[in-house]
């Protein structure tokens, strides 16, 4: 029979803090390498163009409008008007600036997009992981409540609860905004958790995993240092192509009316040019703009999504 001392003990755990910080080290490394072979993908690169300037764009809107189209000077006389030196998108049915608006309205339709795959993806990551390590009834309980939100129809589903928060809206520090944000977060987390818990049923089966409990390293740790680091570009690649249809639902919704009043987004401005009759009046930057903005972040966001499931999916490697 096999007696562990307190040496051998301690002797097992710097071993095994050694092998972790070694794995640490090459993650490290090899993610350099994936987001150096995403770049060297075309449509990897272009999708990161893309959505370097939009975010350039968002961040920076207050500075590069050139007005506040809030203030009270920004209204004119000119009201649905076409292009011109003064105004380089035209104006709307109030006189203002729509270059300022679109700038300002990146800064929304950006923020829910990231903001809701965030919340997306942490929820569908711990549950996943949950599901596909703790297994038995954890895992057959969270595998219902994920067929549940799977088969949700995401589009009306969104509107009714987006509805239904709307109201309340008003002690969140977003408005309505914040709104949209959980709705699309909390409604769109099952592909993700569906993913991971696959990767995770796989992961812990593998020699590396084995070895860290044998080691000694508890559930926790395990999950922290060995499933977690595994199934994060998975994560990633799901959550870049999510960003494409929060961004969609977010338009979607603030065309329907939903969005926040207060605060300029695409798909407001969607509704609003619609409203007034852009069309027919000639002003095309009203609705053609923010049109043309929502189509190339969706793409940007879709084209690095891709880039990076075939960074780290062999199959579509070898279908190249």
């Amino acid at each position: 029979m096999n007696v562990s001392t307190p040496a051998a003990t301690a002797e097992h755990r710097a071993t095994a803090r050694r092998l972790l910080g070694e794995g640490r080290g090459g993650r490290r490394e090899r993610a350099a390498a994936a987001v150096r072979a995403v770049l060297r993908d075309r449509r990897g690169a272009i999708g990161a163009v893309l959505l370097a300037v939009f975010t350039l764009m968002a961040l920076l809107a207050p500075w590069l409008a050139p007005q506040d189209p809030k203030a009270a000077g920004s209204f004119s006389p000119d009201i649905l008007d076409g292009p011109s030196g003064a105004h380089w998108l035209g104006t709307d049915e109030n006189g203002r600036d729509l270059l300022s608006q679109l700038l300002l309205g990146a800064q929304d339709t950006m923020l829910v997009g990231f903001t809701a795959a965030l919340v997306s993806s942490v929820i569908g990551t711990t549950v996943g992981i949950a599901a596909g390590y703790f297994g038995g009834w954890t895992d057959r309980v969270l595998n219902v409540l994920n067929d549940w939100f799977l088969v949700l129809p995401m589009i009306p589903v969104t509107v009714l609860a987006a509805s239904l928060l709307g109201n309340r809206a008003a002690d969140l520090p977003l408005g309505r905004t914040s709104v949209l944000i959980l709705v699309i977060g909390l409604f769109g987390w099952a592909g993700t958790s569906r993913i991971v818990r696959a990767e995770v049923l796989s992961l812990k089966r593998r020699a590396f995993v084995e070895r860290s409990v044998v080691l000694g390293a508890g559930r926790l740790r395990v999950i922290r240092t060995q499933i977690l680091p595994n199934v994060m570009p998975l994560v990633l690649a799901n959550a870049v192509v999510y960003v494409a249809l929060a961004v969609l639902t977010e338009s979607t919704l603030s065309y329907l009316g939903l969005g926040d009043p207060d605060r300029f987004s695409w798909g407001g401005m969607l509704q609003a040019a619609q409203d007034a009759g852009a069309m027919s009046s000639g002003a095309w930057g009203y609705f053609l703009a923010p049109g043309l903005g929502i189509t190339l972040v969706v793409l940007g966001f879709s084209l690095l999504g891709h880039a990076i499931e075939t960074r780290v999916d062999p199959r579509l490697r070898e279908q190249r």
